[in-house]
């Protein structure tokens, strides 16, 4: 009740605000998205939300509904202008597109002119929903998404630590706080579905991602993901766990080049990495989910009927829409050769259960082959309907034909990264250290101390603590500086000692190789600070 309340006022502040600057297609309590003077019943907020969805999909021509299957990636990747320009009604989205992800982040290449301050990342998805809802035919709106894994991907946003030290704090409320915290910026930003949480469970740490995962164990990975799912939803965002299914444990640990043929058997498939994600949309109740590319006993995930229908939808009741995570859909044919044809690729996908796919390439790359699929029987014209109906249904439940101009750029400037949210990151940074031992009681360190030496390649490492899944040009501390800091009248020596990754990487997993000149430098170095240290 209390979400519709804050609905409805969010409804008279969108009219109020653009009644009268645009064209007559704001009206008294609806928007003409159709701009046919007629309060349709996709636009009436007093309507079903199921009616609304099937109104509006009758209303639809096979190239609306096609453009409601894909992404398009903002912020300079594909999306090259940073505002819209006469040239979007020659583009394949002048009749719409499903979601534009990142747009004005902080990432891509417009840097922080579109997202900091907060006021113009604010101002320039409202400008670009504009367009949609007054330029295209139906009005439909677009889902902003961004990612959100240790805190909302947004220039200067609060970063939280990686999902592994979220996990070792075993505190399902810090979670929550974790997630009331992404979700306020997100919504101050504008912001509307967050690819948050990652779900999968990490049992090789040979594997490139362990660090983005809660654990090893599938209770602890679900009940924390159930938090972040709830926090982020409870807000009115859409929650976007991933990757599913059967992802981290890729033949060899390798991530890169393999992703695929993970050696697990049914029964670890179901009880271990399926077991979150189980508790995400049965008792979560996530409204989004991200199809990964591995392949799973020689079926490509994003291409599994069982997965994507049986599974997740028939077995747990999944309403929401299916993103791809980047190139699932090509690697169909192109890597895991179970279709012989881009083209039967994605009529796999479709007919499987995905709804939308992502790429870091043109979304016309996959509309046009896709309506070459339904237009060659590939795909029914059913399948299609069924397929952007629950694409649309989201949407109405985000509210987005009530409101579609999402964000505050003066709250924004208040919340985002606030003494507050900084002071729940400082918290969940504490918590998630784990001290396995502490000889001669060492630690706390002594303020009388005169000398210490800080030695590691990650002592005073800033680019690789920040992550491409959290917030962008996220202000640093490097250990080495923060224990300067903490110890102001001592000395305090750096040594980079070793590199993380050997120039012989990765046959030295393996094999014993000499030390290389440099790396015998390096190592000496340490050494001598280290014995001239306290």
């Amino acid at each position: 009740m209390k979400r519709r309340f804050s609905l409805c006022i969010s409804v008279l502040l969108c009219i109020g605000a653009y009644a009268g600057s645009g064209p007559t297609i704001y009206k008294k309590g609806w928007i003409d998205f159709n701009k046919n003077g007629v309060k349709d019943v996709y636009e009436d907020p007093s309507a079903p939300l199921d009616a609304r969805v099937h109104d509006l999909l009758s209303q639809m021509s096979i190239e609306e509904k096609t453009c409601q299957m894909a992404t398009l990636y903002g912020s300079g990747r594909v999306l090259r202008d940073s505002l819209p320009t006469e040239q979007w009604k020659n583009e394949i989205w002048k009749d719409g597109i499903a979601n534009i992800d990142e747009q004005a982040n902080g990432l891509g290449t417009f840097g922080s002119t579109l997202s900091y301050p907060y006021v113009n990342s604010v101002e320039n998805r409202q400008a670009i929903q504009r367009w949609f809802v007054e330029e295209t035919r139906l009005g439909i709106p677009v889902d902003f998404t961004n990612e959100g894994i240790r805190g909302l991907c947004h220039d200067r946003a609060t970063m939280f630590p990686a999902q592994c030290g979220q996990g070792a704090t075993w505190n399902k409320e810090l979670i929550s706080e974790i997630a009331r915290v992404t979700a306020e910026e997100a919504k101050a930003l504008g912001y509307t579905n967050i690819y948050s949480p990652i779900l999968d469970i990490a049992q090789d740490p040979r594997w490139g991602r362990v660090v983005e995962c809660y654990g090893e164990d599938p209770f602890l990975v679900g009940e924390l993901g159930k938090r972040m799912i709830k926090g982020l939803q409870a807000e009115g965002l859409v929650a976007t766990p991933k990757h599913f299914a059967v992802y981290s444990v890729p033949v060899g640990g390798r991530d890169a080049g393999t992703r695929t043929d993970p050696h697990v058997a049914p029964r670890e498939m179901r009880t271990l990495y399926l077991e979150p994600f189980r508790k995400a949309f049965c008792e979560a109740g996530a409204l989004g989910v991200m199809s990964s590319y591995n392949d799973y006993d020689g079926e490509p995930i994003s291409g599994s009927y069982h997965f994507l229908t049986e599974i997740l939808r028939q077995e747990w009741g999944f309403k929401g829409y299916v993103v791809s995570d980047s190139e699932a859909v090509e690697f169909v044919a192109g890597k895991h050769k179970v279709a012989d044809t881009y083209e039967d690729g994605i009529a796999q996908c479709v007919n499987a259960g995905l709804n939308v796919r992502t790429n870091f390439t043109a979304p016309d790359e996959f509309i046009i082959p896709l309506r070459k699929a339904i237009a060659d029987g590939k795909i029914s014209f059913d399948t299609v309907d069924k397929r952007v109906a629950e694409v649309l249904r989201v949407k109405f439940w985000l509210g987005l034909f009530d409101n579609p101009y999402r964000g505050d750029g003066k709250l924004a400037e208040k919340i985002v990264h606030s003494k507050e949210h900084q002071a729940v990151a400082l918290d969940a940074a504490r918590q998630s250290l784990v001290l396995l031992k502490n000889e001669k009681e060492m630690l706390p360190l002594s303020k009388s101390i005169r000398k210490v030496a800080v030695i590691g390649p990650n002592a005073e490492e800033k680019k690789q603590l920040i992550c491409r899944y959290g917030p962008a040009n996220a202000p640093i501390k490097t250990v080495f500086q923060g224990i300067k800091e903490m110890l102001p009248d001592a000395e305090v020596v750096y040594r980079k000692g070793c590199d993380i990754i050997d120039p012989h990487f990765p046959e030295s997993e393996i094999l014993d190789f000499p030390k290389t000149e440099e790396e015998s430098r390096l190592m000496d170095e340490a050494v001598a600070v280290a014995q001239n240290a306290e």
